[in-house]
């Protein structure tokens, strides 16, 4: 399954339809909190996450899985970049960045990376 993470409601439905139209298996969440306290964690093969959020932000659900021991895989979207945000991301784990917004090959492509970055640590 993947997990989306953003606070954007035509995002989520977008990149949503867009997995779901290439095979995957989708959950959605309006917050880094509604993720983490939805359980399905250890259900998530990757989150596509947000990096501005209210509350949780994505770099703070990062931390926060990577302190908990967490392998899934991250790919962050945003659309804010602040010059060193791309470095930030990829030195604590993340599989990619892609600005919004993105194409849908961009993000197909991103996600068979994380997905294959995820079997090879089984």
């Amino acid at each position: 399954m993947i997990s989306i993470v953003d606070d954007d409601a035509s995002v989520r439905a977008a990149t949503r339809t867009l997995l779901r139209s290439a095979g995957y298996r989708v959950q959605t969440f309006a917050s880094a909190d509604d993720f983490l306290k939805s359980g399905v964690l250890d259900l998530t093969e990757c989150v596509i996450l947000d990096v501005r959020m209210p509350g949780i932000d994505g770099l703070e659900l990062q931390r926060r899985l990577h302190l908990a021991g967490s392998r899934v895989p991250i790919i962050f979207i945003t659309a804010h970049d602040d010059g060193s945000l791309r470095q930030r991301v990829m030195k604590a784990g993340a599989v990619d960045l892609l600005h919004k917004p993105f194409g849908a090959q961009a993000l197909l492509e991103s996600l068979q990376r994380a997905l294959e970055k995820r079997e090879n640590r089984a």
